[in-house]
């Protein structure tokens, strides 16, 4: 993070409470910069999101339908690498314009045929618990079954990240070998608007992956919905933000940061064990209105497969009432830090409404390389 506050187009930047090492800016790691995009600012998953839908159930439905939910779950979506439909799914992002760069031009095809599919490393569907805590919502305190993905842009994100970074190190020969992932674009040249509106693209493809996983689990279980909530990460915005005194426009990055502006509502997950929260923003300009996207790493994924064994894992699952469909070792709880402790170390950023705790989880399968 130091080394990304000395770009010279860099203006401010804060750290949240479940930062890990990631390239370029750490994940967790918030970046204010001066008409300047940093492809690997918003990160390889670009606008990967959070996506919960409540529903008019009670949750003591959960233990009596758990085979069903899962075989809406198996049957709605797809996880790893390259994941597609064989009969590829419908949706209005794919009459956008994809000519607005040379990858999504090139790469449309595949991301239609991705369209709808879940990838791998941390993302997931789960049911369950979600528990209101504030009549802030629309909804009687009380509990409540939930839906809650977490994924983002598929391969063409990551390819989308990986071409604009390489053209912005290209046009920073004078950076050293330590801050040549951080490379930028200036949105006032051709390379950094076609970044730009590639960017965006991809926040619209993202969130129409996660409508689809809804829709489609949802239309299948034959439920109301009574609230949808969603915000996304790995993404740039142009906002306006107090810079040495004086407001002005500047590009905020936030790789693995939720938006946390002044009453925003987002969601901070914890693991397949441990418990999620629905917050809302409360602007904090240190911290340029941004919060927690997760429980953030505390080891590598190989490390966490030489830690934990599967025996194990269940056991704890098996004590906390969840049923995991499937996953890898380097997703397990103990690859995480402490959820709580995170949100406690949060509290000037974000207020709690809810709570949700999973019951029914799928992941990516072992052995797939992680796609977040």
């Amino acid at each position: 993070m130091a080394e990304a506050c000395r770009l010279p187009v860099s203006l401010a930047g804060a750290l949240m409470p479940d930062a890990h090492v990631g390239y370029g800016l750490p994940i967790g790691g918030v970046l204010a910069t001066d008409n300047t995009v940093i492809p690997y600012g918003v990160g390889v998953d670009i606008a990967c999101r959070m996506k919960m839908s409540v529903l008019d159930w009670n949750p003591s439905f959960i233990a009596g339908m758990r085979d069903r939910l899962a075989n809406v779950i198996q049957s709605e979506t797809r996880f790893g690498v390259g994941a597609n439909f064989e009969q590829p799914r419908s949706h209005s992002v794919m009459d956008e314009d994809w000519t607005v760069s040379p990858v999504t031009a090139r790469l449309r095809d595949k991301a239609w045929k991705q369209l709808g599919t879940s990838g791998s490393g941390n993302h997931f569907v789960e049911f369950g618990v979600f528990t209101v805590t504030k009549n802030e919502l629309g909804l009687e305190p009380g509990e409540y079954v939930a839906l809650l993905s977490h994924s983002g842009s598929r391969g063409t994100g990551a390819e989308v990240c990986n071409f604009y970074s390489k053209r912005a190190r290209d046009l920073h020969p004078e950076l050293p070998k330590e801050l040549q992932r951080l490379a930028w674009l200036s949105l006032d040249e051709p390379a950094g608007q076609e970044y730009w509106a590639a960017m965006n693209l991809m926040g619209h493809y993202a969130a129409a992956n996660h409508a689809l996983i809804h829709q489609g689990i949802i239309r299948k279980l034959g439920v109301a919905v009574l609230l949808d909530i969603e915000n996304h990460h790995n993404f740039a915005w142009k906002e306006r933000h107090q810079i040495g005194g004086v407001e002005r426009e500047v590009i905020v990055h936030r790789k693995g940061a939720t938006p946390a502006g002044a009453g925003v509502l987002g969601i901070v997950p914890g693991s397949m064990a441990t418990p999620g929260f629905v917050v809302r923003g409360k602007g904090n300009p240190a911290a340029l209105t941004s919060a927690a996207h997760g429980a953030g790493r505390v080891m590598s994924r190989t490390k966490a497969k030489q830690s934990f064994t599967w025996s194990a894992v269940r056991k704890l699952l098996s004590e906390r009432g969840v049923e995991l469909l499937s996953a890898g070792l380097d997703e397990v709880p103990g690859v995480y830090k402490d959820i709580n402790l995170v949100m406690a170390a949060q509290t000037d950023l974000v207020e709690v409404l809810g709570r949700f705790d999973p019951k029914l989880v799928k992941m990516c399968p072992a052995g797939e390389r992680a796609e977040d």
